[in-house]
């Protein structure tokens, strides 16, 4: 198969050249290049596949049927490569679990699903991170642990199996009675606020862990300016930690929330509009190094209750590639080059896969999008419900398997 006329753009740049494509794999990109099945791309760009981090299923439920509509739907948004939150009902922290998952991790026409494991079990204890890591998972992913014991001995499963912690640093005593985050917003609409103080208090000491340790540690869903400080500052150190960032707190902000429209809770929750404005700021600047859909999707009856009683999380993943394309490339905030490198480079590197670049020899793990075609956000419990997008994932090729939209 050949890709003719695409504009082929990943992490090194962008060129107008066709792409040659056998049995999944990239063996040649040139101009004029013919093959038995040729599709032309005129116009639209071929990117490659986006890779998302931090997923979750619709209510936190581990099943098939979650597991199917996910990897469908994360693969129309732009995504063949998700990997799932472990804290999930149930949650992944024994090989049952996740071998359920793996079963599922190559579905056809979906994207590719991969998992973590969590550090501790449903009692509190340590889970059996080794035999894990070595059954498959990618990585380790917690929020936040108050104990240190208990930490350092993550941190020593780190080192032997040289893979990273997703983190997510929330003091469970800040944010236990709120619901949104602390401010002018909160105080009109009447609900108690989360400090900004329950992310940036766990973001500085998991640096000193990660310092002590040499271990890496991506940071996910940061929101506050703070944090994202600390962790620039401990980068120019050497030190090997990562600023995530959630699409939501760069294209909202808490007035979201005004109406008490439910479907602007989401943990963490949305920030002011100057902090929003902060982390655009640092995004410009290079001090944000992966971006996330942060997909939580919940039904009606956690989602169609008071603002206090809802459920946090918004669907993002299906519309995933053109909400970063109409808020992020079309705004001209970024490069849809430096966006590959956001969004497949680098979240790949942290799990210790390839992604980010097309070129011969490579998997094909690509999509095509069209930025002349428009998406409507049509689901009822978006955050960006009937906005019309910019673009629309016309293809995928993922693990070799074509999938046309």
């Amino acid at each position: 198969m050949v890709i003719q006329n695409a504009i082929v753009c990943d992490c090194h740049g962008e060129r107008k050249t066709d792409v040659q494509i056998l049995d999944g794999i990239i063996t040649a990109i040139g101009d004029k290049l013919t093959d038995d099945e040729c599709i032309d791309a005129s116009g639209c760009y071929l990117l490659p596949g986006l890779v998302d981090t931090n997923v979750r299923l619709k209510d936190d439920g581990l099943n098939r049927t979650n597991l199917e509509k996910l990897s469908r739907r994360a693969l129309a948004g732009g995504v063949s490569t998700v990997v799932l939150a472990s804290n999930l009902a149930p949650r992944i922290d024994n090989e049952i679990t996740l071998e359920f998952v793996q079963q599922h991790r190559c579905l056809s026409n979906g994207a590719t699903i991969e998992s973590t494991v969590s550090a501790l079990n449903d009692a509190g204890a340590l889970s059996n991170i080794a035999i894990m890591l070595k059954k498959g998972c990618v990585a380790i992913h917690t929020s936040t642990i108050n104990d240190y014991n208990l930490i350092s001995r993550i941190a020593q499963y780190l080192q032997m199996a040289k893979k990273p912690l997703l983190y997510t640093a929330q003091e469970q005593s800040f944010i236990d009675s709120g619901v949104m985050s602390d401010g002018a917003i909160a105080s009109h609409l009447g609900l108690p606020g989360i400090s900004p103080l329950s992310e940036v208090v766990h973001v500085a000491s998991m640096i000193e862990i990660a310092r002590h340790f040499k271990i890496a540690i991506v940071f996910q869903s940061i929101t506050q300016a703070r944090s994202v400080e600390l962790i620039a500052h401990a980068r120019q150190e050497g030190i090997s930690v990562s600023c995530e960032v959630a699409i939501h707190h760069l294209f909202k902000n808490d007035s979201a929330c005004l109406g008490f429209d439910t479907d602007a809770k989401i943990t963490p929750p949305l920030v002011d509009k100057i902090a929003q404005e902060t982390l655009l700021d640092a995004l410009k600047a290079g001090n944000i190094h992966s971006l996330s859909a942060l997909h939580h999707p919940n039904s009606d009856i956690y989602k169609d209750i008071t603002f206090y009683d809802a459920h946090e999380g918004t669907t993002s993943i299906e519309e995933y590639l053109p909400l970063l394309y109409t808020y992020l490339v079309d705004t001209g905030i970024i490069s849809i080059s430096r966006l590959i490198e956001l969004t497949s480079f680098q979240p790949a590197k942290n799990i210790g896969i390839v992604r980010g670049s097309i070129a011969v020899g490579l998997p094909c793990d690509c999509v095509v999008f069209d930025p002349n075609s428009t998406t409507c956000v049509e689901h009822h419990h978006s955050l960006y419900k009937n906005e019309v997008l910019k673009g629309k994932v016309v293809m995928a090729v993922c693990r070799g398997e074509v999938t046309k939209f």
